[in-house]
């Protein structure tokens, strides 16, 4: 590509990168990646089917988990095909449309999964705080109602996203980060202005991720108001404990997205491949581990578990 500048119609192909600075020995990858796919393909298939099987699990907060796992597989499935070929078939190069489309898919399934999040604290807010409106307020309309919401929203904010970076020139060499097309690394390739791009990104990122994360943090200071006033101990960790899944699915989402964008701000200075490190656990835990925790947490679906595999009792 050299010094010449090419815009959307001559759409340039990017370079996809495994590990920058260990090229050489990224082979090993193909271990952990491809276990971290299994387990979140499997486990994801799994609590799909059991709670459309086990008619005990066919109320809001599972509704919601459903939505939460058909979200994992879809983050699963777009970052496959590229992570694939790099690490596994050494093919670094993809097409200025698959890019932008994996882009959008990416995006789009990160800000679902924020908002899936936002809607479960809500159930569980009102499972807890109002316990005698809990099938009023949480109806099968108003679930559905809550879900499309939350894909809406997320479809809204990410659509402008690849036109932003449609309209821009290309010179660079166009190489990436990482084995899968992202918006913060793409804005960084143009030779163009990107400053409408770098905005609306921030814009879109605090009115959702922030907003989202604040509010489920506010949902849980009133849920914790509300179990503090309960006078049996037992009873308290009771209701505690139905929280537990969701607040092990909330800090495991967060907590790499806020280490990526604090190692993307404050740690230039350390080697390429923790950046990219970073940004594979934040894209690969969240769906491995979801449909652990709420295996474990959840005793419909251990019995429906221990059943499928050990057969049933005689």
């Amino acid at each position: 590509m050299g010094g010449h500048a090419h815009n959307s119609s001559g759409l340039p192909p990017f370079t996809l990168t495994g590990l920058p600075g260990l090229e050489a020995s990224q082979h090993w990858m193909i271990l952990p990646l491809g276990l971290l796919y299994t387990v979140s393909i499997v486990g994801n298939g799994l609590i799909l089917f059991i709670i459309k099987e086990e008619q005990s699990l066919h109320q809001p907060m599972y509704y919601f988990l459903s939505l939460l796992s058909v979200n994992d597989l879809g983050v699963s499935f777009s970052t496959l095909p590229t992570v694939l070929a790099t690490f596994c078939f050494h093919i670094r190069e993809i097409s200025f449309n698959s890019c932008m489309a994996q882009m959008f898919f990416i995006h789009f399934f990160s800000f679902i999964e924020s908002g899936i999040l936002l809607v479960m604290s809500f159930d569980r807010y009102v499972a807890i705080c109002h316990p005698l409106h809990y099938a009023t307020v949480l109806t099968d309309a108003r679930v559905v109602q809550m879900g499309m919401s939350a894909i809406v929203r997320s479809f809204c904010m990410i659509f402008p996203l690849p036109f932003l970076l449609l309209r821009l020139p290309f010179c660079k060499a166009n190489v990436l980060s990482h084995a899968y097309c992202l918006h913060p690394d793409l804005i960084r390739l143009p030779c163009g202005d990107v400053t409408i791009s770098n905005i609306f990104g921030l814009v879109i990122v605090i009115s959702t991720f922030g907003l989202d994360s604040a509010l489920v943090f506010l949902s849980y200071v009133l849920i914790l108001r509300s179990v503090l006033a309960i006078a049996s101990r037992e009873e308290r960790l009771k209701t505690l404990n139905t929280c537990v899944s969701h607040m092990c699915a909330v800090l495991i989402f967060y907590v790499p997205k806020v280490g990526v964008s604090m190692a993307a701000r404050y740690g230039k200075h350390a080697p390429p491949y923790v950046h990219t490190l970073m940004s594979l656990i934040y894209l690969f835990v969240p769906p491995m581990l979801n449909p652990v925790i709420y295996s474990i947490k959840t005793k419909e679906i251990q019995r429906r578990l221990h059943k499928m595999i050990f057969g049933p009792k005689l």
